[in-house]
């Protein structure tokens, strides 16, 4: 037999590697709700990537789903079976009704924790001297109490290691397992023959801290979500095709290489192709991080993502839908999240060395007490007290007890943790890399110099009317100047805000539509005042990469943006280490670069461009501004425009991580003194339990001190 490192399956050999990112998009997917760690994902991919029928396979553990690599329109049926046969529920990706189940176990530890505060409630009676009949009567009730509940809640436990002993194998959930029914069922002979013990009360207090521990690790990985679902949302599900002067609506699958498409303004381009229309306004942010809009002529190329600011235009397409830009970072993104779920926790490190111990140690109280006293009951009871004192209830604590005090202090500072090895991963960093617009600098316009007192009263406030974020960021340089009063106040999508002043008419906004030239102008009448738009830098982001430096961590900028202006940005924040005019899939190999020369690499992006990045990169941050799918790549999102707190999310988690390192300490100090007395057949099941809850409590009290 081999021993898994994890509390719900089993590893069962060395992965099968696929061919990395040349082997090929995935043409299948399988829903696998059992999976649970590093240990399922060589189980899985270990018994797929041996199939002679599949090129490869990826497990992507915060989706519980596995991608493969096969002949397109294969029947996964063999593959489903083989998966069934190790211990593994699958199901193919259209059946999606599994794949959210979380076997209920917030009620699961709830009814266990009124299970047993009620069965030591009765206890206290036996403890306190009841006997005979009296004692018999309170065993009795204790076990109409206690079977069923330890019989529904502990069903997480029996389902996990009756899977792993189908397949021949163990798991840390065996001996959980072993422990809940050997108590119950030696206290129900007990009960049942008049007997002096029962330890009922052991069996549901094991059963409640072990689903505690289960249930803060499902939250913490509840939280996460794909990014590669997000990008694909982003893609319209239908788009308008033109067929002669008819408009068609379409599926976006049915387009073709070679087919006319009509955008409206504001569409985003849904397949690469090449403009059909005299000219048009695109913004490229989300694929390059450009931050000014491009104005491109007649038959300039067109990539899926971007977004057409002036329309209605006409675009021909030069690829079918299924090949387009976007549907290859929608790959690329999956493929990579599933590389980065490859992760090994402390607490899979630790219970790898775990799992043996607890199977050998309680076989040997067993067997030689058998031996030593040719008392079989004797010798069970001193085995089953050696299972529930060895049980991983600090061990199954340490992490989650932690992770949840973390997050919890880092949510109050205005950072959400998505991701439960995010705190593991981000205290391991070394190398911060900063994408650039949108999350260390944005776009702002200025006033001019020379502009009159009374047209920074009319340019306030007519950017006080705005929402566009453009027009509102000349309001921090307006500070000292009161607004004027304006009348008949409109928002054109698009172009600007217009009103009335002292009955003159008033406009702000993009010059062409105010009719005078080119770029941002504020127009009283006839006298028309320019506005500059430059790139200004977020008021906290030198104090920022100041505090990461003395960490000790290296400070990179990596962006889509021109060399001018990454090489000025990166000049005012003091930052040596610049790559501009990156694209995103240069982006996500720089990382693996940096990585493969021994980095830790912890990314921060707000674009669609950084999705790639942000999934590969040992750890991610994203803002709070940033691009729904870019927020679901990133392990913490901060809950708006403060980078002040990256520094503190990393400080905290190297806390976290002294406490969790202190937690298998206080563990290991536990079993060993509490194993000696369990084989020495000085510890019941009843102290045992007790010493477990101790060992669970103190645990979960350390986990209390972790700080910045």
């Amino acid at each position: 037999m081999s021993v898994a490192s994890c509390p719900g399956c089993l590893a069962a050999g060395p992965i099968a590697e696929a061919s990395g990112r040349n082997a090929g998009l995935p043409t299948h997917e399988l829903i696998l709700p059992g999976v649970h760690c590093v240990a399922c994902i060589r189980s899985v991919e270990g018994l797929l990537n041996a199939r002679p029928d599949i090129a490869a396979a990826r497990v992507n553990l915060s989706r519980k789903r596995v991608a493969i690599t096969a002949e397109p329109g294969m029947d996964p049926a063999p593959w489903i079976a083989a998966l069934t046969g190790i211990g593994f529920e699958a199901h193919e990706a259209r059946d999606t009704a599994s794949s959210g189940k979380d076997d209920g176990l917030t009620l699961r530890l709830g009814i266990a924790g009124f299970a047993m505060m009620n069965v030591m409630l009765l206890s206290v009676a036996v403890w306190s001297g009841a006997t005979d009949a009296t004692r018999d009567f309170f065993h009795w009730i204790a076990a109409t109490i206690s079977l069923p509940a330890a019989i529904y809640c502990a069903q997480p436990f029996f389902r996990s290691a009756w899977s792993a002993l189908r397949g021949a194998r163990l798991n840390m959930d065996v001996p959980i397992a072993l422990a809940i029914l050997l108590a119950c069922g030696l206290s129900l002979y007990e009960t049942m023959t008049g007997g002096a013990h029962a330890y009922f009360d052991a069996a549901l207090s094991l059963t409640f801290f072990l689903l505690a521990g289960r249930v803060l690790e499902t939250r913490m990985r509840q939280a996460a979500r794909s990014a590669a679902a997000d990008l694909a949302a982003l893609e319209p599900m239908r788009v308008t095709r033109l067929a002669g002067d008819t408009r068609v609506s379409v599926p976006v699958d049915d387009v073709n290489a070679g087919d006319t498409l009509w955008l409206a303004a504001g569409a985003r381009v849904p397949v690469d192709g090449v403009l059909a229309s005299e000219a048009a306004q695109i913004d490229r942010s989300a694929l390059t991080g450009e931050s000014d809009e491009i104005a491109v002529a007649q038959s300039a190329p067109l990539t899926a993502g971007e977004v057409v600011l002036t329309g209605p235009v006409t675009m021909q397409t030069t690829v079918a839908a299924k090949g387009s830009t976007l549907r290859r970072l929608i790959q690329i993104a999956a493929q990579a999240e599933g590389a980065r779920s490859r992760y090994t926790s402390l607490a899979d490190r630790a219970a790898g060395v775990y799992a043996p111990l607890v199977h050998g140690l309680s076989f040997a109280a067993f067997v030689g007490w058998s031996v030593a006293t040719g008392d079989m009951y004797h010798a069970l009871t001193i085995a089953i007290a050696t299972l529930i004192i060895t049980c991983p209830c600090a061990l199954g604590l340490a992490v989650p007890a932690v992770a949840t005090v973390a997050t919890g202090r880092l949510f109050r500072m205005g950072l959400l943790v998505k991701s439960e090895t995010a705190l593991e991963r981000l205290a391991e960093v070394d190398t911060v890399v900063f994408d650039k617009t949108g999350t260390l600098s944005a776009a702002a316009l200025s006033p001019e110099i020379d502009m009159p007192d009374q047209a920074r009263s009319v340019l306030k406030a007519l950017a006080q009317s705005s929402a566009h974020p453009l027009s509102r960021s000349v309001l921090p340089l307006l500070s000292d100047v009161d607004a004027a009063d304006l009348d008949d106040i409109v928002e054109h999508r698009g172009n600007g805000v217009s009103a009335l002043w002292m009955g003159k008419p008033v406009r702000f906004g993009n010059a062409a539509w105010a009719g005078v030239g080119q770029g941002t102008v504020l127009l009283i009448g006839t006298a028309v005042y320019p506005l500059e738009r430059k790139e200004q830098v977020f008021a906290d982001a030198t104090d920022t990469i100041a505090r990461l430096r003395d960490m000790g961590l290296d400070v990179h900028i990596l962006t889509g943006d021109s060399a001018r202006n990454a090489a000025r940005v990166a000049a005012e924040l003091g930052v040596d280490r610049v790559h501009a005019e990156v694209d995103p899939e240069a982006k996500q190999d720089l990382i693996e670069a940096l990585q493969a020369d021994g980095r830790k690499v912890v990314m921060v992006g707000d674009g669609l461009n950084d999705t790639l990045a942000l999934t590969r990169a040992w750890a991610s941050i994203a803002p709070g501004t940033a691009l729904e799918a870019s927020q679901n790549a990133a392990d913490v999102v901060l809950l708006g425009q403060h980078l002040s707190g990256i520094p503190s999310a990393i400080g905290i988690a190297r806390s976290a991580r002294r406490r969790i390192l202190e937690n298998f300490g206080l563990a290991a100090c536990y079993n060993m003194v509490a194993i000696p007395l369990a084989l020495a057949g000085f510890a019941t099941p009843l102290m045992a339990a007790l010493a477990m809850s101790t060992s669970s409590i103190t645990v979960t009290l350390n986990a209390l001190r972790t700080k910045a």
